[in-house]
């Protein structure tokens, strides 16, 4: 056999393609990882090259000739030199048995085990990924399944495991059947490691919610009655000062990040500058040359514990990029900064530049600008991610507070100059002054004379008296989110007159659309794909600003550190910001103008059609009405959302300034329905938006999670409405706007007689947005 010297001594047998392990260290506790060397190449299935996995404590314990793989209960835990006291929350809780296997012989106290069985299992779960994506139902085939010697290394202080993995079985979804060559036969590499857990010197440090921080959570019994037995602590890397007493001093062993050696240029020397910026928030916490970003060693393995890594993945489309690490979960310490990056995500910034741009007219050469945009995104992504790898969370006010992190999601800023779309700095360049706070809090080393615990929450006042403050996912999400200044990709302390600028600069864009937007000797169907992050261009900007309706402004508040707590948005500042969504409600900025609409053929044969294009009701030919219903469902979806509704009520209730939800719905039918209609196209996108409107508010008043009044107050308002179109239906003179009318009473009558069968009409939705410059999640 191949022996591999190394954490754990292991035989590989080629003749029967068996790895046998070296048990030496039986109750000694290590580090298993599970991962995915070689992926399935689809965002939506999730399944990517060099994916992590999950991270666990475990040891290997011997009860007689079977030897047992067991991973301890850490949530659960008593912190107390009283052996009894932890072994009887040891025993209160379950713990869990991995695997177990049977001793083939044994010498010197040393036990030899067939572990073939277990590094060819699947641990990823793959098959269970395919099922959940409704890909189809999956097997592993052991085989066509065999270990992959390449990635199967030994060192010091891990060893590493790698195996080729087939599952069969009947393919269902497209995703699948679009990145495989035969569908039914699956093969990705699957990867394990077992790791020595650091030593016993690293200090956790406390969890603060203003921070900034992921947190590593568990639960001490062994904690006085007087105090909580939740513990909160961070996550971060090991980092210490060789002088703690200096205000600046190198570190004892720097953090070090590699970038993936399959990364090209010029992405690879704007990936490794991005990445580079966060030097400068260690330097602004006290250390010297304490954080580098160096290329990946030439044959060094990117699943190697020993290196932090910057990934670059392929998929078939674009998609999500992650950060993520490999962390003691004891401590909370980060053993291994582990970043993916989609590498189409470049490519859909330069689609948003060429469509705003147009810049292929004929005998001119292409602007630098679209490719310097583009690179400029990647060097804040690839920041992003690290930051994650740091255990730094999304931070989603820094828009609002002059750019204050790179761990927001950034929209590119667009201005109009002399009439001209303008992409010069269109994205930051630098770490931002919240991710300096970030770091000082988590990374920063004090002093023997020095208070911990006071010296972080003197970092965190300091920052408040700033006015930086720090608000995440859950604040920033559109669907029923209050908050108004956490936001995905917006930009600018005010979002409804940053979205009234925003549909100027779509303006211009989509004045200036045409031809020019794709290269010479394409397909004119192919304006279709550039059109799209154009004509949804204000689309997150629209996000934002529905958040101000019914919005809660509030902050992580502790007592007693002067914080706001909770106050209502102004009214006048929500009803400016109902003005500003009914703008993108408006004809003509859905219309789309004629000589565009005459140059956007059927699709050519070999051409089909994707995701990435308007959803049609019209066949083969571009669905210009269509595209208008898809952009007014994104504003009246959210702002007709059942949280908002809610609130509308109980906020008025509470305070009769505030606008009400009869309010907000009488200010959406009189900008519809009861407004004027245009002639010709424009009037047929009125009546798009129209009956948009009537759906939302339909969905919302059979909505069985909304409170009864929400659907009480939609009912009197859809009987209202019932009782206008009766009358003006008589008067009407044009057949479209009385057949539009007697349409609506239709619906309305149906909905009336059986409100609880009502089912929301299929309504298009705009081609996927996110990532339109980055997503990730953790």
């Amino acid at each position: 056999m191949d022996k591999y010297d190394g954490y754990f001594e292991f035989y590989y047998d080629p003749k029967t393609d068996k790895i046998l392990l070296v048990v030496d260290k039986f109750n000694q506790e290590f580090l298993y990882v599970n991962s995915l060397s070689a992926g399935v190449g689809s965002n939506d299935i999730g399944l990517d090259r060099n994916q992590l996995g999950n991270s666990r404590v475990v040891k290997f314990e011997r009860r007689g000739p079977k030897i047992l793989l067991v991973e301890p209960n850490y949530t659960y835990r008593a912190v107390s030199d009283n052996v009894d006291e932890q072994k009887a929350v040891e025993d209160a809780f379950a713990q869990s048995v991995l695997w177990g296997g049977t001793l083939i012989t044994e010498e010197d106290g040393k036990v030899l085990i067939d572990v073939s069985d277990f590094l060819l299992s699947d641990a990823h779960d793959v098959s269970g990924t395919l099922k959940n994506t409704k890909q189809g139902s999956y097997t592993l085939d052991k085989s066509r399944s065999a270990f992959y010697l390449p990635r199967t290394k030994n060192f010091p202080g891990n060893s590493e495991f790698e195996a080729t993995l087939t599952f069969t079985g009947t393919p269902s979804g497209q995703y699948i059947k679009s990145v495989t060559p035969t569908a039914s036969s699956i093969t990705v590499r699957q990867h394990h490691s077992f790791i020595e857990l650091p030593d016993d010197k690293y200090e956790p440090r406390e969890f603060d919610p203003r921070a900034g921080f992921f947190e590593m959570t568990h639960y001490d019994y062994a904690t006085p009655i007087s105090e909580s037995i939740e513990k909160r602590f961070i996550t971060r890397h090991r980092l210490e000062k060789k002088n703690p007493e200096a205000a600046v001093s190198e570190a004892v062993e720097p953090i070090v990040y590699y970038l993936d050696r399959g990364t090209p240029e010029p992405i690879r020397s704007a990936l490794l500058d991005g990445a580079r910026w966060w030097n400068e928030a260690f330097e602004a916490a006290g250390y010297k040359n304490a954080f580098r970003v160096e290329m990946l060693p030439e044959g060094a393995d990117p699943m190697d514990v020993r290196y932090n890594v910057i990934n670059w993945v392929h998929r078939s489309t674009r998609g999500w990029s992650y950060g993520s690490s490999v962390t003691d979960p004891r401590t909370g310490e980060i053993i291994k900064g582990h970043v993916l990056l989609g590498s189409l995500r470049v490519r859909q910034d330069y689609l948003i530049a060429e469509g705003l741009l147009a810049p292929y007219e004929e005998g001119t050469e292409v602007p630098k600008a679209m490719e310097e945009m583009a690179l400029a995104r990647l060097r804040q992504l690839a920041a992003h991610e690290v930051g994650h790898t740091l255990g730094l969370a999304h931070s989603y006010a820094s828009s609002g507070e002059g750019l204050a992190s790179v761990m927001d999601y950034p929209h590119p800023v667009v201005r109009v100059e002399d009439g001209k779309i303008s992409l010069s700095n269109a994205y930051d360049d630098k770490i931002g002054a919240w991710d300096k706070v970030a770091i000082k809090y988590g990374y920063q080393d004090f002093a023997d004379n020095v208070d911990e615990k006071e010296g972080l929450n003197s970092i965190i006042q300091g920052a408040l008296s700033q006015g930086l403050s720090f608000l995440s996912d859950q604040d920033a999400r559109p669907q029923g989110g209050a908050h108004p200044y956490a936001h995905l990709w917006d930009n600018g302390a005010n979002a409804s007159d940053e979205l009234l600028r925003v549909l100027e600069v779509r303006k211009v864009a989509l004045n200036n659309f045409g031809e020019n937007n794709i290269r010479m000797h394409q397909p004119y169907a192919k304006l279709e794909e550039v059109l799209v992050p154009v004509y949804f261009f204000h689309r997150y900007q629209t996000e934002a600003t529905v958040k101000l309706v019914a919005g809660l402004n509030y902050r992580y508040a502790l007592r007693g550190d002067g914080q706001l707590v909770t106050k209502m948005i102004a009214p006048e500042i929500q009803k400016k910001a109902l003005d500003a969504l009914i703008e993108t409600l408006k004809p003509e900025h859905l219309a789309l103008p004629e000589p565009l609409l005459s140059i956007i053929p059927p699709r050519p044969m070999g051409y089909d059609r994707g995701r990435e294009v308007v959803t049609l009701r019209t066949g083969l030919t571009f669905d210009p009405l269509g595209a208008a219903e898809s952009a007014a469902n994104v504003t009246l979806s959210l702002l007709f959302n059942r949280s908002r509704a809610q609130r509308l009520i109980e906020y008025h209730a509470r305070n009769q300034d505030q606008p009400s939800l009869i309010f907000v719905i009488d200010k959406v039918l009189n900008s519809t329905w009861e407004a004027s209609h245009p002639e010709g196209y424009q009037g047929e996108i009125q009546r798009v938006v129209d009956n948009v409107a009537l759906a939302n508010l339909m969905a919302l008043a059979a909505d069985k999670d909304a409170s009864d009044q929400v659907r009480a107050i939609c009912y009197l308002k859809l009987m209202e409405l019932k009782g206008w179109l009766e009358l003006v239906s008589k008067t009407t003179k044009t057949d479209s706007q009385k057949a539009h009318y007697l349409s609506a009473l239709r619906k309305i009558s149906l909905f009336e007689k059986e409100p609880v069968q009502f089912e929301k009409p299929e309504l298009l939705n705009p081609p996927p947005g996110s990532p339109i410059g980055i997503m990730c999640d953790r």
